[in-house]
Formats: C-alpha cells, structure tokens, sequence
C-alpha cells in the first residue's frame, strides 16, 4: 500500500448506505487501504456495524487518532455534490496534518482558494475525480467487435449497478475467464484508479466518452461497464442515454431495488421491470443489437423468505435469471451471459 491510499474516510453524520454509498463501496472493495472511517456522531463503532463491510476499522471523532494517514477521501455523494460547509474545518486540518485530499463531489475542491493555497504550503494534492477535459464526439470507429460488452442498468439512481457490474466481473475472472469492470463514476474510477465520471462531461461528448472507454478496455474476452442514473429518471436520463449509445453494450443486466417505488428525489411512481426491459431494450437496438439477460436485484434489508419470494415472482414476470449479488453472489447471472456470448459469436 502506497502512502498516499492509507485512507480515513470522512462521512461525519452521514454514515448511512445512501449519503454514504462512495464510502461503503471503497471500503468493500479497497479494505486494506481504509485506516478509519471519520464521523464524530458514531465514533467507537466499526464499519462492520456502520456498514456491514469492512471488519474492524474503526470509527473516530477526529483525524489525530489515526497513525500516519496519507488521504483524506470524501464518502458521500449527496444530490448536487456540494460540500457541507462543517466540513471545511476537517479538510483544513487534513491539509494541514500532510493529508492528500480525494474528492468526488461535484464542486472542485482544488478550485477553492483557502484549500489551495493550504494545498500548496503542505506540497500535498487535491484531486478532484470528477475533474475533466474530455472533449471528444463519438466516431463509431476502432472498435473490437471480438470484446463482448455488457452493461448494467437500472429502474433508478443508487441501487447497486457499480456494485453488480463488480460482483459480475469478479466471478467472471474467478472462473476463469478473461472480464475487466470499466468504470464510469467517482466511486468506481476511486476503487479501480481508471475510468471517466460520465456525469460530468460535456452533453455532446458523452457519447464519445462511452465509446473512449471501450477502446481503453477492449483488449479484453468480456467488459463490465458499470451504469449511471436510469432511462427515465427525471433528474439524470442524459447520463444513461450518453453511456447506453457510447459504449454500445452487446447484453444489459437490468438493475433493481426491491424497497424503492418512486424515482429517487420525486414523487414519480417507477414502472415494473418488464416495462423498463422493453425501454431499454427499445433504445439500444436501433444503434447495436442489445438484449436484457438477467436481473440484479438489491434486496437489502429484507428477508431470506422475502428474497425468494421476490426472486421467484421477478422469474415468473420477466423470465430471466434473478440475483442479489451481495446475499447470494453473481454466479446465477453468469450462465445467461456466457450462453447469450456465444449466440453472437463472440
């Protein structure tokens, strides 16, 4: 572990699956770089009991209980991307203590005169994972019709498409085949050190950042590319169409959370599954041949009896292979995947 990925994670009065979704996922998927989590409202706990991942790092008040951290990462990822204004002081003391600054929110920290010039003094970094210059329209060109992509999706924002894109890549590569996750948010580009944050891309370049990022990963059998917001969300529609068209995905894991029934943010009702298999579906197969082949269901909270219960109706309204990644890993959704490969020759 390098020094500067000895993380303390600050969540400070957010340390929830929601609010704080950038931290749980860093803390799954990155253990061994998390030091402690920050947040003085649960200080004494650990993640485990915060999160449900992450063992025994522990919770604290403040950042001088931590032996020799080298950043400082923002975990939460509220509506907007701002920066909660109690949380200047931490960032200033973190400059100040040697601490690099991971941020990937929407307002650019390194843009803030205080943070930079403390920046500066201490010779430490800021860095801003939604910061870009990408500007490049999609050509349709150089693309490895050999590389089989599949893109997960979902019937809204935050429930879990990073996360199975993920889980689905990791079984891939257990058995034996050869898969890379491509991702496409803050959180993601923070886990695996690559990627774009489609949200915060120029409007006409989205699609040639989807495309980019095929051509980044292409050298590959299988790619994982992780989705964003949902087709008919009212508040992010654009990202998912940008990355739908850009990236051009041969097959779509359809994403869903069994304890949302309105859109995140609105008074929206969501439609059923089935209507958002003939959406997607709609949208993609004038631009490449694209076809739904299995359901990732995000069932937290609920119970096992639930669980197969929702397993076994979803199965009965859409027929397709259904699975929790997290409760019951993604082994179920593979056998879908690799049948539907070899369909189109690939």
């Amino acid at each position: 572990m390098s020094e500067n990925r000895r993380m303390v994670i600050l969540t400070e009065g957010n340390s929830n699956d929601h609010r704080g979704k950038t931290a749980v996922s860093v803390i799954r998927y990155n253990t061994e770089e998390v030091l402690a989590i920050l947040d003085s409202t649960e200080a004494g706990k650990t993640s485990q009991e915060l999160f449900n991942c992450g063992g025994d790092i522990p919770v604290v008040a403040n950042i001088d209980e931590v032996e020799n951290p080298g950043s400082l990462l923002i975990g939460i990822a509220p509506a907007g991307g701002k920066l909660p204004p109690s949380w200047r002081a931490v960032i200033c003391q973190a400059l100040n203590n040697g601490m690099h600054i991971i941020s990937g929110l929407h307002e650019f920290l390194s843009d803030d005169e205080e943070f930079a010039t403390l920046a500066e003094k201490n010779n430490v970094r800021i860095e801003d994972i939604r910061k870009n210059n990408f500007k490049q329209v999609a050509t349709r060109q150089g693309i490895n019709e050999t590389c089989y992509r599949v893109h997960t999706v979902g019937h809204d924002c935050a429930i879990g498409k990073m996360v199975s894109s993920l889980e689905i890549d990791k079984e891939l590569n257990a058995q034996g085949h050869d898969s890379a996750f491509v991702a496409t948010g803050q959180t993601g580009i923070m886990i695996t050190g690559s990627g774009l944050p489609m949200d915060c891309i120029v409007g006409d370049f989205l699609n040639g950042a989807g495309e980019e990022l095929v051509r980044q990963h292409q050298d590959h059998d299988i790619m994982l590319i992780e989705g964003q917001g949902s087709i008919i969300q009212p508040l992010y529609s654009p990202v998912t169409l940008g990355i739908l068209h850009g990236c051009m995905p041969d097959s779509l894991i359809l994403c869903y959370a069994t304890h949302r029934n309105k859109f995140v943010n609105t008074d929206i009702d969501i439609p059923s599954l089935s209507k958002f298999i003939e959406l997607y579906e709609g949208i993609c197969n004038p631009v490449h041949p694209c076809k739904v082949i299995g359901i990732a269901m995000n069932s937290r909270g609920e119970t096992d009896e639930f669980y197969e219960a929702e397993k076994k109706r979803v199965f009965e309204e859409v027929g397709l292979p259904v699975s929790d990644v997290i409760r019951e890993g993604a082994a179920p959704l593979i056998p879908a995947l690799l049948e539907h490969k070899k369909s189109i020759g690939k």
